[in-house]
């Protein structure tokens, strides 16, 4: 089998294991949300960062959402950062925009902010739970996605 056969092979085999019912009750849950005026909020630092701002595009442009990322406005987020320091900066940015819990969508990165983030977000209203083991398959699928499992061609 060549790599590239292997790399679809690979991928059909990750979107069969995709749990349909979840898309669907997420894809109600954003139509719900966007029908009531709700936004949309992506978190995310480094290449997750470049992922939230394309979210954000394609909520606004192509589904009409109201969508926002704290990195796509780098002066702010430098100036926070100078200023107030790292550890707070996205939750300080949320405490300006607005923020909703039930408008949030959370994006999982790895520094101590979002913990503050997730902390002002349940302050302003009820979160709905993500299951610790939906999670899990999530960031297994992650690793093994994006060349986490040892395969040196990805």
């Amino acid at each position: 089998m060549t790599y590239t056969q292997q790399h679809l092979a690979e991928a059909a085999e990750i979107l069969g294991r995709f749990d349909v019912d979840a898309i669907e009750r997420t894809a109600n849950l954003l139509a719900e949300t966007r029908a009531r005026g709700g936004r949309l909020f992506f978190l995310g630092v480094g290449g997750s960062a470049a992922n939230c701002s394309h979210a954000v595009n394609d909520f606004r442009k192509i589904c009409g959402f109201e969508a926002y990322a704290p990195t796509d406005n780098v002066s702010e987020l430098t100036a926070r950062t100078n200023d107030e320091g790292w550890d707070t900066v996205f939750a300080a940015w949320l405490r300006t925009s607005r923020a909703s819990a039930k408008d949030a969508v959370k994006a999982a990165v790895m520094v101590e902010d979002v913990a503050r983030s997730v902390h002002f977000a349940r302050e302003a209203g009820p979160l709905i739970p993500i299951p610790q083991d939906a999670i899990d398959r999530l960031y297994d699928r992650y690793q093994h996605v994006y060349g986490q499992s040892g395969d040196a061609r990805r």
